[in-house]
């Protein structure tokens, strides 16, 4: 097994299980305590976990992407493949900065200062939750800056979320809902929320029912 998938599977054992001993991570991933021990220290110093005697604690916070990557696949690959017939061919945008590798996405200054210099016609936003008030949240906190200059980067915000993230939580705001032009989703969104995005101007668009 791949190491990144096996981290990922430990870090999963520790969300859903509570605190384990090294030993016991030994037992369900079939490696040897050793190789846990050097697996658990990418995640501990990236913050997703705490080293403790004889094992670890998952730390809250963002889920690993391969994880959050492998919920509502169905409703998520409906939801792209209507989103991408929004874009013509031939159209494409080139953005630098550090590259959060496991999360597949850029952030930091490079980023941001490229994206106050492009325009974009559409711009497709994805988020952690939107909340009654049709606020847009997200809680991998140093995405939101490069997420604030994308939308001043384009004219037409396309938001996508699924059923879950109706109503949701986050820990930082991206934008609110004036700020959006088109949310599309895979499923009838609550009444309040629905409420706020149609006082904002904000046109939602069932998955199954987009046509271009």
């Amino acid at each position: 097994m791949p190491a990144e998938r096996r981290r990922q599977r430990g870090l999963r054992a520790l969300r859903s299980g509570g605190p384990a001993a090294v030993t016991d991570l030994s037992e369900q991933l079939g490696v040897s305590p050793a190789t846990i021990r050097r697996d658990l220290l990418k995640p501990d110093e990236d913050g997703l976990l705490t080293r403790v005697h004889g094992g670890a604690v998952a730390e809250a916070g963002e889920k690993p992407f391969a994880e959050v990557a492998e919920v509502r696949l169905p409703a998520k690959d409906a939801m792209a493949e209507r989103a991408a017939a929004l874009v013509r061919d031939g159209r494409s945008v080139l953005l630098g900065g550090m590259a959060r590798r496991e999360y597949r996405s850029l952030v930091g200054i490079l980023t941001e200062d490229n994206l106050r210099r492009l325009h974009a016609g559409r711009l497709f936003l994805g988020t952690s939750g939107i909340r009654p008030g049709g606020q847009v949240m997200d809680t991998t906190l140093v995405e939101v800056p490069v997420k604030r200059a994308m939308i001043g980067a384009g004219d037409k915000i396309v938001l996508l979320a699924d059923a879950a993230k109706f109503p949701g939580t986050g820990t930082a705001k991206v934008c609110g809902a004036e700020d959006l032009d088109l949310v599309v989703t895979d499923a009838p969104v609550d009444t309040v929320t629905r409420s706020a995005l149609q006082d904002a101007g904000v046109e939602v668009l069932m998955a199954k029912e987009v046509t271009v």
